[in-house]
């Protein structure tokens, strides 16, 4: 009999925590932070510190490249709302690019595009209901 570990699912393969996949790239005027893995609650407290530290005054634009983030749940979100909140009080905006088609379904159910700037992949636009 084998032992799965906390992080395994249900088929038995380990999901992979959010992480930053290179450091923030600073341009003038913005900075691009790419992601990748799964935003959930074992990747929030570090993704969470990580994000707000690169938040800058001077940038006007903070641009989150979540086109290799397989899934986000409650936890992700929270720091994505976070995000914004501590972003919007220092005059940055923060966009979020390549945001895929679960991710987007999942921003449109929660009201959470209404909050935040999703550029999603192209294709990956949520189906309204009819």
């Amino acid at each position: 009999m084998s032992t799965m570990s906390a992080a395994a699912t249900a088929e038995g393969l380990t999901a992979e925590p959010a992480r930053v996949r290179a450091p923030a790239r600073r341009r003038p005027g913005h900075t691009i932070v790419a992601l990748h893995g799964d935003l959930d609650s074992a990747a929030a407290p570090a993704l969470r510190e990580h994000l707000l530290g690169v938040l800058r005054p001077s940038g006007r634009l903070l641009i989150l490249d979540l086109g290799e983030v397989a899934s986000c749940d409650e936890a992700g979100l929270a720091v994505l709302v976070g995000l914004q909140q501590r972003a919007e009080a220092l005059g940055i905006i923060v966009r979020l690019d390549a945001a895929n088609r679960q991710l987007t379904e999942l921003l449109h159910l929660t009201g959470l595009d209404r909050v935040l700037v999703v550029q999603t992949a192209p294709g990956a636009q949520a189906v309204s209901a009819a």
